[in-house]
């Protein structure tokens, strides 16, 4: 096309702990879902990585922000601001004298309200997209776990991502039962959080509870790789001493364990709502993993064990939803039915 270079596509995986953006099929940001805010001027200080780094060590003068909360946008500012600054750092390699036509697409939790919907359209629109698709997380998720989703075939996928995790049951190009509940990596954080507080009176901090998710995160506690523990060191809360903690992958199985049950009910719940005929195709491919929470060691398994039905964790789980997002960019005429 003679004017390409006035058009600019981009698959934007919205995520509350991760932005991923893809531009032909290659990802070209990917980077912390945080901004880091001068208080007195309201200018954004930093972004991505350089804001998580200031995460938990600023002055009162500067402020971070997760601009998305449970999958949604909880900031309408600092996610305009978050979006506007991620689409300049992607311009910046782009050697034109224009401004492009932007069309977007965007993922989305399935559970978002109207409201939500209508925060995410309006930041975008805000940071200088023209055209702004959305598409459901869970139906992205599939599209980038490399199922088919136009078939009349029953496909479940799982995606566990930061804020939220949706379990859906995919057919015919349409979502047949779908559940989003708001237990996930976040939550994990979290747990991981107070159980330190809590079993070795150890404050520490969001970035540091993740690092051991990372680290030494498992779902179950007999693994055959088991990762080496992970020493920690923080205040103790009592006498403010350093102190350091030697964490291992059997704890954090432990004290995730509610929270991984509550993802557990929402896969029976929705196996309980669906037609015997998808059910049955279920049951003979198998149910697929994808997002961050994948990555947890001994999932699949433990699930597998859970529902006596496999479970798949999908290639690049981390990137399943900005794939699939992508894949719906390049092809909006045809999956037009899936977005809205």
């Amino acid at each position: 096309m003679a004017f390409n270079f006035l058009n600019q596509q981009l698959a934007i995986d919205l995520g509350t702990a991760n932005t991923i953006i893809f531009q032909n099929d290659q990802i070209i940001l990917d980077e912390p879902s945080i901004v880091a805010i001068d208080n007195n001027t309201g200018k954004c200080v930093a972004l991505g990585k350089q804001a998580k780094l200031m995460q938990g060590r600023v002055n009162p003068g500067v402020k971070t922000i997760r601009p998305l909360r449970d999958g949604v946008i909880a900031d309408f500012n600092a996610a305009e601001m978050m979006i506007r600054g991620f689409i300049k750092e992607v311009n910046r390699k782009r050697r034109s004298i224009f401004t492009p036509n932007l069309k977007v697409v965007i993922g989305i939790p399935s559970g978002s309200t109207e409201v939500e919907i209508r925060a995410v359209r309006d930041s975008s629109e805000h940071a200088g997209a023209r055209e702004v698709y959305l598409i459901y997380e869970p139906m992205a998720a599939a599209l980038g776990a490399g199922l088919d989703v136009e078939v009349p075939k029953g496909n479940m996928i799982v995606d566990i991502g930061g804020g939220t995790t949706e379990v859906a049951v995919i057919s015919l190009g349409g979502i047949v039962q779908k559940d989003s509940i708001r237990v996930a990596g976040d939550e994990f954080t979290n747990d991981i959080q107070n159980y330190l507080r809590q079993q070795h009176n150890i404050r520490i901090g969001e970035v540091t509870a993740e690092n051991i998710k990372i680290g030494v995160g498992a779902v179950i506690s007999n693994l055959e790789n088991e990762p080496a523990p992970m020493v920690v060191r923080g205040p103790n809360l009592m006498t403010a001493h350093p102190v350091d903690a030697i964490i291992t992958y059997q704890e954090i199985a432990h004290c995730i364990d509610k929270s991984v049950a509550k993802i557990e009910a929402s896969i029976m719940h929705v196996l309980e709502q669906t037609p015997p005929e998808l059910y049955s195709d279920i049951v003979e491919d198998g149910i697929f993993l994808s997002g961050g929470g994948a990555l947890l060691r001994g999932l699949a398994q433990r699930f597998t064990e859970k529902v006596n039905i496999p479970f798949h964790v999908a290639e690049d789980p981390l990137h399943a939803v900005a794939r699939g997002t992508c894949l719906a960019l390049k092809n909006t005429d045809k999956y037009s039915f899936l977005m809205r």
